[in-house]
């Protein structure tokens, strides 16, 4: 096919897309573009791209695979690692040390695909503030112009192979392992806010202290990058930093970012952008392309140049000045025999200003220069307020050719620019408050949605303790109806035992003999009230007592021997009498009948009866 066919059904198509679904690629590479798309039509088996817009109207559902094949959507953690070192240990350090603690710290992620390079940021900036000071302070806004990339930023959650790029620790403290997948902690997540946004048509996010934006320009022509990064110069703060990926430059805007480390492709946001920049940058219109030109034209150039009523002057790299329109051959004095001469040998090279060391920085810069605040007074006139642009002139070959110098007055634009300069200021704190309530709104609507989640997790939680609740009622009152039945039995039996222990106390208290029970351990289990008026010992001090220990007047130690025998059932019973003192510390003839004490597994203690010799006799 023709390439000028192929140029059209190329445009065709572009415009089919955008009139169709609103994405327009017209500010990207061509030939990166046609690429990526060539590569899409090859795996549908489509030829060319007439073929492959009938394709689209057939097959609507081709449009998602296309755009994720144009836009690539290629990220991931940490991606490219010493950069990310160098950020968190050198660049964000500065950023908070410059912020005031009551300010938030706004960072903005532009084309942050599914989320991982945001996520990312995140967990840098928990590390340097801890998880309360983020919370207060921070807002980080990621954008990109897939929607499908979005949706899944918005879950925050990721497989295995997705997160390998995070460090263990922080995998372990910022994530929850929900299954297979890890999602990123949910109170940590709502500082993040993800937006659809195109970076070539929508306004930028403002008053950021950092701006990242890797791989992304890359994939834009020359003329939309410039455009691009004016508008990332005006939302950076005064002291804000852009990252961008390690595959872009920014050789076209050095006078807007001065690099701070440019191996990783960090850049420090430079004072130089005047109004006319800040309006371009505003600006969602887009720029003219050349409407080309030629041989034909020069004269009509030559013409253009002389008659332009900005004083312009042409010098080659040898420094000889080769063209002056007629603006500066007026005021100047330059006739036509000065042309041709060297720039140092005119009055020109130093008054009004020195040029020769301007001119040679931009030609070793290859940036254009500006030489602003000049005062220029002529003879016979007031003094005028001047600015010199020097601009280095190269081929396409990147060969410097010389300089184009430009006297732009503007004396009669002072007054004008104040009014302006105020003028702009009062929109910028419009725009402001704008954008200030467009994110409070975000910001909003993000809670929100994260309060009905949570609103519908704790109903689903209420429904079910509440039937948790229900059945523990049940077993609740069951359980209620059984302890009242084993209460009742209780009682019944506390009844009984009281009865039986009243019985046996009366059995002990008709006794004419002190009675004492032991077990096998010989410590003593009952001791009777006779016991107590007979030796003078309570109660509560013999019982438990090893008996054999008992120093109660009497020398218990010589009845070991029977208490033994009664346990291991060699006698029945065995009687004995033993002098000793009672509790008056009168002597006494103790006499002392030891019998065992039988039990279901055998024989479980002792009982002895003790009285004075004679004192049962008749």
């Amino acid at each position: 096919m023709p390439e000028d066919q192929t140029a059209a059904e190329f445009s065709r198509l572009l415009e089919y897309l955008k009139a169709s679904r609103g994405f327009d690629f017209g500010a990207y590479k061509v030939s990166s573009l046609m690429r990526r798309i060539q590569k899409r039509m090859r795996e549908v088996g489509v030829n060319s791209y007439a073929e492959y817009a009938d394709y689209l109207e057939v097959h609507p559902h081709e449009f998602g695979p296309l755009f994720d094949t144009v836009l690539i959507n290629v990220t991931g953690f940490f991606r490219d690692a010493p950069a990310w070192s160098f950020l968190a240990e050198h660049i964000l350090p500065r950023i908070l040390e410059d912020s005031d603690p009551d300010h938030a710290v706004r960072v903005w992620s532009a084309g942050c695909a599914s989320g991982e390079e945001a996520f990312s940021l995140a967990m840098l900036l928990i590390e340097a503030l801890g998880e309360d000071e983020f919370r207060r302070r921070v807002k980080i806004y990621a954008t990109d112009a897939d929607e499908g990339a979005l949706a899944t930023a918005r879950l925050a959650s990721y497989d295995s192979r997705q997160v390998a790029g995070v460090p263990q620790p922080h995998l372990d403290k910022y994530f929850e392992r929900v299954g297979s997948r890890y999602v990123f902690r949910n109170d940590l997540r709502r500082c993040l806010i993800f937006g659809r946004h195109d970076l070539v048509q929508d306004a930028a996010i403002s008053r950021l202290d950092l701006l990242v934006c890797r791989n992304t320009l890359m994939y834009f022509n020359a003329e939309t990058q410039a455009k691009i990064l004016a508008r990332f110069h005006f939302a950076l703060n005064k002291h804000g930093y852009l990252f961008l990926g390690r595959a872009e430059t920014l050789l076209a805007q050095s006078s807007s970012f001065r690099p701070v480390e440019l191996k990783h492709r960090i850049f420090l946001r430079a004072p130089t952008s005047n109004l006319r920049d800040r309006l371009l940058a505003l600006s969602p219109g887009r720029a003219l392309n050349d409407a080309g030109g030629g041989s034909s034209h020069s004269r009509l150039r030559e013409c253009a140049f002389d008659a332009s009523p900005v004083a312009q002057i042409v010098v080659d790299r040898r420094g000889f000045l080769v063209m002056a329109n007629d603006r500066a051959r007026q005021i100047f004095n330059l006739g036509a025999g000065d042309l041709g001469r060297l720039l140092q040998d005119l009055e020109l090279s130093y008054r009004p200003v020195e040029l020769r060391s301007h001119i040679e920085e931009a030609s070793k810069s290859r940036a254009p220069v500006v030489i602003k605040n000049v005062e220029w007074r002529v003879a016979g006139t007031e003094a005028r307020q001047i600015e010199v642009h020097v601009v280095p002139l190269i081929d396409p070959k990147e060969n410097v050719l010389g300089a184009s110098l430009a006297f732009l007055d503007l004396t009669d634009a002072h007054q004008l620019r104040a009014e302006l300069v105020r003028a702009s200021q009062e929109l910028e704190t419009a725009y402001e408050e704008l954008q200030s309530s467009n994110e409070e709104l975000e910001t909003t609507n993000e809670e929100l949605q994260s309060t009905v989640e949570e609103l519908e997790t704790t109903n689903e939680e209420l429904q079910s303790a509440n039937e948790e609740l229900e059945t523990m009622n049940e077993e609740l009152q069951s359980t209620n109806e059984e302890l009242r039945s084993i209460n009742n039995q209780l009682l019944q039996r506390t009844e009984e035992l009281d009865h039986v222990n009243g019985y046996f106390e009366s059995i002990l208290a008709s006794l004419h003999a002190a009675a004492v029970v032991l077990d096998r351990g010989l410590h003593v289990k009952v001791w009777s009230q006779k016991a107590e008026d007979l030796w003078g010992l309570r109660e509560n001090e013999a019982i438990h007592q090893p008996f054999l220990e008992l120093d109660i007047g009497l020398p218990v130690r010589q009845l070991r021997q029977a208490l033994h025998d009664s346990l291991d059932g060699n006698h029945s019973e065995h009687e004995t009498t033993l002098a000793g003192v009672d509790r008056r510390g009168k002597p006494v003839q103790c006499r002392v009948r030891s019998s065992p004490l039988p039990g279901p597994a055998g024989t479980q203690g002792v009982i002895l009866l003790m009285e004075e010799a004679g004192a049962g006799d008749p």
